[in-house]
């Protein structure tokens, strides 16, 4: 897939469609393409093709927390750093499995320096987040040092990446 990615080109439009469908994957094609000024077969196309690319990893919809703790309650939020005893390629892949196992992280990041594993985590309450800490860092031999961040107040939440503004390596000049 890497060497099919190097072969292939984005151009400026590729680029406005994929900055789209991040901050809406909702958009009908017909909308989509009225959007950009395409018809609507060529840009089923472009999206298939960036689809085939795998640079389309997969759409998702994103809930209002605060919307949903109405209905179900706040949960537990915490941004935990990971250090092990051994990093060698087996030790962080084996942690690292474990954790992307766990339907309560919703982030593992490899990171350096510092800690080696950053991990995003929602539970439903305290003792959600002690069983999911004796399943992931007491009982894992490898866990020298886990240290937890409860959230208080997210401000701030985007999975899109920018690509197109005019300080991005990524973005193109316009044809």
């Amino acid at each position: 897939m890497k060497e099919q990615i190097k072969s292939q080109t984005l151009d400026y439009i590729d680029l406005q469609l994929l900055d789209t469908l991040q901050r809406d994957a909702s958009l009908s094609n017909q909308a989509l393409a009225e959007r950009w000024g395409l018809s609507a077969p060529t840009c089923l196309r472009r999206v298939r093709r960036l689809q085939q690319l795998g640079l389309i990893e997969r759409q998702v919809t994103v809930l209002q927390p605060n919307r949903m703790a109405a209905l179900v309650g706040h949960g537990l939020q915490a941004l935990v750093e990971i250090t092990l005893d051994r990093q060698d390629a087996q030790a962080l892949d084996a942690f690292e499995a474990l954790a992307v196992a766990e339907d309560a992280v919703q982030q593992c990041w490899r990171v350096s320096p510092g800690p080696d594993f950053m991990l995003v985590v929602h539970c439903w309450d305290m003792p959600g987040y002690l069983a999911l800490s004796q399943r992931l860092f007491a009982q894992h031999s490898n866990v020298r040092n886990v240290k937890a961040f409860f959230a208080t107040k997210r401000a701030k939440f985007s999975p899109h990446l920018p690509l197109l503004a005019e300080t991005t390596p990524m973005a193109l000049p316009r044809r």
